[in-house]
């Protein structure tokens, strides 16, 4: 039995995340910002984050860590834990708005 040699990095064709949970957490923060009629370019400066780079979570082009969740949970006066259950509730209902 030959030892398999481990390379760094991803397989090649992964991606660095996985696009529905993404989306889902994405529409769980938009639903959240305009319930409360906060406009994006207002949502990055309570956030302290790039206004593209809050329009790419909420449209589920990036993953965002869990430090830039709960700057956006406190932007948006939440708790981290209520985004991730309506995350959950996005995915269970198949992502419809």
């Amino acid at each position: 039995m030959q030892k398999r040699t481990v390379r760094p990095g991803r397989p090649t064709g992964t991606t660095t995340y996985e696009a529905e949970p993404a989306m889902a957490f994405g529409m769980a923060v938009r639903a959240a910002r305009l319930k409360q009629g906060i406009a994006q370019d207002e949502f990055a400066v309570l956030a302290g984050v790039d206004r593209s780079h809050l329009g790419k979570i909420e449209r589920g082009e990036h993953m965002p860590t869990l430090v830039m969740i709960l700057r956006i949970a406190t932007a948006l006066n939440v708790r981290a834990a209520d985004l991730i259950a309506a995350t959950e509730s996005n995915l269970q209902s198949g992502l419809k708005e």
